[in-house]
């Protein structure tokens, strides 16, 4: 979702425990999932079953299988634990501040930490929001490895006939995956006309809702401008040269040799289309091994899952990427094929999610942290990158 004013210094001391309080969130019920009075998924008092997977019941959601023999993140020492206290003691301080219902962070595939609120468990699925168009990336990242795709410059619909005339179609992947077709699109007043069209409704189709948005309000590549069209024709492109839905490529080319632990999941629209915006549901551990992956730049356990050279393209701005560079996409921080930036080096990569899912990526230590959460109080917090710095520096031998 987009960035929002960051909180003030002193949110953490005066958030109070009003903010993370079990009983906010609908305790006493069992922390129930299911439709709000205005058939809303994400009133308050469902936002604990929802977002841990709750509804994808409730919608159309293919699976993504995890692979026969996982690859489990390693598990820190007893003396890496004695050593990490401080900082463990800085997260469970945000904790309890905070509602975050999951919260882990790791250094080159050993866990440092990990804790869970709202009486959520590891083996849980926890829906990600936004942080789905950074998947997205990542598949496309692997048609270009693969050849399916030749070009980041080239156009959506030299691959999608269905798109030829169209505003949309005429957009190269590049303007598409840094937020900047052109198109006459506000992302706040525009989902509620988006939404149901594309997700919510029996009927919806997001294909048909991308070809027949047609208004442009400048040359595309010129301004980042965040909405859910974007990631939506890239998806299109990437179903059209696979051949496959996107959770059916997404579990052979990255789920599996990622060798996550779990299996993930991804809600669609009613023609069974993945809406690949948002809708992507994983272990937080899983989450962290995605995370892992990009810090290494695309390899794991001996396996080149993502090209080291894509990792590289999204983490790096040339002078067709002018409009995300830090500090142009948004006042301290850039942007670039779906990933968001945290530092002009590149080095401090995001995937961020609406109601405080975030997972930071620090690429020189490969330490990543991954958050879970249930408002959008807990997305831009301060304490958050003080408790992710912190970790980088611990002496914990890994």
């Amino acid at each position: 979702m987009k960035r929002r004013d960051v909180l003030g210094a002193g949110a953490l001391a005066i958030g109070g425990a009003a903010w993370g309080a079990a009983a906010d969130w609908e305790q006493r019920l069992g922390y129930p999932g299911g439709w709000g009075p205005q058939r809303n998924w994400t009133d308050r008092q469902y936002r604990v079953g929802n977002y841990s997977g709750g509804y994808e019941s409730m919608f159309r959601a293919r699976r993504i299988a995890a692979p026969a023999g996982a690859a489990p993140l390693a598990v820190l020492a007893p003396e890496g634990v004695k050593a990490f206290e401080p900082v463990a003691a800085q997260a469970q301080a945000y904790l309890r501040a905070w509602p975050v219902s999951g919260l882990l962070i790791a250094r080159r595939g050993t866990v440092l930490f990990e804790a869970y609120q709202f009486d959520r468990k590891p083996e849980m699925r926890m829906t990600s929001w936004s942080m789905a168009k950074s998947v997205t990336s990542l598949l496309l990242g692997i048609c270009i490895d693969r050849g399916l795709v030749r070009s980041l410059d080239d156009r959506a619909d030299d691959y999608v006939p269905a798109l030829r005339g169209t505003l949309h179609g005429g957009v190269t992947l590049r303007n598409l995956a840094n937020m900047s077709s052109g198109a006459a699109i506000l992302h706040d007043r525009d989902n509620p006309t988006i939404y149901p069209r594309a997700f919510l409704d029996g009927g919806s189709d997001l294909e048909a809702v991308v070809r027949s948005w047609n208004a442009a309000q400048e040359p595309q590549g010129t301004r980042y401008n965040y909405n859910e069209l974007c990631p939506l024709t890239v998806g299109m492109v990437i179903r059209q040269v696979t051949g496959l839905p996107l959770a059916e490529f997404c579990q052979q080319a990255l789920w599996q040799p990622l060798g996550a632990e779990g299996d993930a999941s991804w809600l669609c629209d009613g023609q069974g289309h993945e809406f690949n915006c948002i809708g992507f549901g994983a272990r937080l551990r899983d989450w962290a091994r995605l995370a892992q992956l990009v810090a290494q730049r695309g390899a794991i356990d001996g396996r080149q899952v993502v090209s080291a050279r894509w990792i590289d393209e999204c983490a790096s701005w040339s002078a067709a990427d002018a409009q995300v560079r830090f500090g142009q996409a948004a006042p301290k921080v850039g942007y670039k094929c779906f990933f968001w930036h945290g530092r002009a080096d590149g080095n401090w990569m995001m995937m961020v999610g609406h109601d405080g899912q975030r997972i930071i990526i620090e690429r020189t230590t490969q330490t990543v942290l991954v958050q879970t959460a249930l408002d959008q109080s807990a997305l831009w917090v301060p304490a958050l990158s003080d408790i992710m710095a912190a970790a980088m520096r611990a002496p914990v031998g890994v």
